[in-house]
């Protein structure tokens, strides 16, 4: 059988490819930094030579930003478009790295051998799992196991500027796959693989409230004056009830609940919420009553204030009574939630509480929806199959808690749905010092792809 050879290839050509792998992530491409923009652009040209090397017709294509490669191969169905990114965060603080970011090492540690170095993790240690596969697949059977786009990103880590142009431009071109492979996520623990299926959107609103005309001395006005820093704390208070619901009119409209066959695998997942909670110094769980932890994070929408400011902040004290108030609070989304429409509810709201002498200043920082991808497609249920046969338990379709746009932009502008396939672990420390990809990711990470591929390919 070719999948039998095809795995024994990648067992024994393990070395090789961790060697293209450490020279790929030897080179420095941060993309945030402008010093860093030539290190980008060699990173772009190591993965056109790479894919080349394995027959694809590929190219760095220019952006105003770092290039987009793309590639094409082979023929048939399913046509599948492979996205990953080679940009990677700055390493500040450096003094906390334990080896050099940018001269990666293998080292041996009590849960296993890791590859340590900037970019193992995010993204470049998962982006080659699947290249490699790809490389053991042409090496045995000498042709592709279906037609395959590769597009790799180099601004992911600062907000991808070039990106929707990028679709936009190159629409026609993009969006002949039947779906999208994204490696840019986790495994649900050591032994279980996942497939995301969902990911929560984003709203993100600043807000800022005005009261007298400067900073007043809270002895001479105080009680006679409004206060802002009053006005907002009791407009956050009033953002939630006592049942952990968000209250802004029309909020849950578009929030589906859980079908019992998703429900039914995240129970058989043997999710501890209470090391969950833990980990963090918690005990008790803040989200909606009566649901699962496992729910609030990956299924329930949410508001969360990330910051406040007002008055004296500094040392000491000063008996002021501020001029402003302001905070920062974002939405998470589920469902079909529209992001739009929970902004405008939400200026709404806090614009009707406001009491006289007081106003309102909106700033938007982000607006966008949530991805939920149909698993009634049957790749993915191809794809949790061939998943299952590579690790010890079950793969599952889980939730998302965080946001990928990427996966929105595939829907929004190509049409195509994404099947979110990765094999990082919660530990990897992404954008932090000493981030870190386990061996075992990597290898069975390719090993993975390889099954993957022949599932859906069949």
């Amino acid at each position: 059988m070719s999948l039998d050879a095809i795995l024994a290839r990648i067992d024994a050509e393990l070395e090789t490819s961790l060697d293209r792998l450490m020279t790929f992530l030897r080179i420095p491409s941060i993309s945030t930094d402008p010093a860093y923009k030539a290190d980008c652009q060699s990173a772009a040209d190591w993965l056109v030579a790479e894919l080349a090397s394995l027959g694809v017709e590929a190219e760095a294509r220019p952006t105003p930003g770092h290039p987009m490669v793309v590639g094409h191969v082979g023929e048939g169905s399913p046509h599948v478009l492979f996205y990953g990114h080679y940009d990677v965060q700055p390493v500040d603080p450096l003094n906390l790295w334990n080896t050099p970011p940018f001269e990666p090492v293998i080292q041996d540690t009590p849960n296993g051998k890791v590859i340590r170095g900037r970019g193992t993790a995010d993204d470049k240690g998962q982006l080659m799992t699947f290249v490699e596969a790809c490389r053991a697949w042409k090496a045995v059977t000498g042709e592709w196991p279906c037609r395959v786009t590769f597009l790799f990103e180099g601004e992911e880590e600062t907000g991808s500027p070039s990106l929707i142009p990028f679709l936009e431009a190159n629409k026609e071109e993009l969006s002949q796959p039947d779906i999208a492979l994204i490696c840019d996520t986790s495994r649900f623990d050591k032994d279980t693989p996942a497939i995301v299926t969902s990911l929560r959107g984003l709203v993100g609103e600043g807000i800022v409230i005005t009261g007298p005309d400067r900073d007043l001395h809270s002895g001479y006005y105080g009680g006679a004056a409004i206060n802002p820093a009053r006005v907002l704390a009791r407009i956050i208070a009033a953002l939630h009830d006592d049942e952990g619901r968000v209250t802004v009119p029309g909020f849950y409209d578009g929030v589906p609940e859980l079908t019992d066959e998703i429900r039914a695998q995240w129970d058989a997942l043997g999710f501890d919420a209470e090391d969950f909670l833990a980990a963090v110094g918690l005990s008790v769980p803040a989200g909606e009553t009566g649901r699962s932890v496992l729910e609030q994070v990956w299924s329930r929408p949410t508001c969360e204030v990330n910051g406040m400011s007002s008055g004296y902040t500094g040392d000491g004290f000063k008996t002021v009574l501020p001029s402003q108030a302001s905070a920062k609070i974002s939405f998470r989304l589920v469902g079909t939630q529209d992001p739009l429409a929970i902004r405008e509810s939400f200026r709404k709201m806090v614009t009707e509480m406001l009491p006289a002498d007081c106003k309102v200043a909106f700033h938007d920082h982000s607006a966008s929806p949530a991805s939920v991808m149909s698993t009634k497609n049957p790749v993915f249920e191809a794809a949790r199959t061939a998943l299952s046969d590579e690790w010890p338990r079950e793969a599952a379709f889980i939730g998302g808690g965080g946001s990928i746009p990427i996966a929105g932009h595939f829907k929004e502008i190509l049409g195509l749905d994404s099947m979110l396939i990765g094999f990082g672990l919660d530990d990897d420390a992404l954008h932090s010092p000493n981030e870190k990809y386990d061996l075992e990711s990597f290898h069975k990470g390719t090993r993975s792809w390889a099954r993957v591929l022949d599932a859906i390919s069949r």
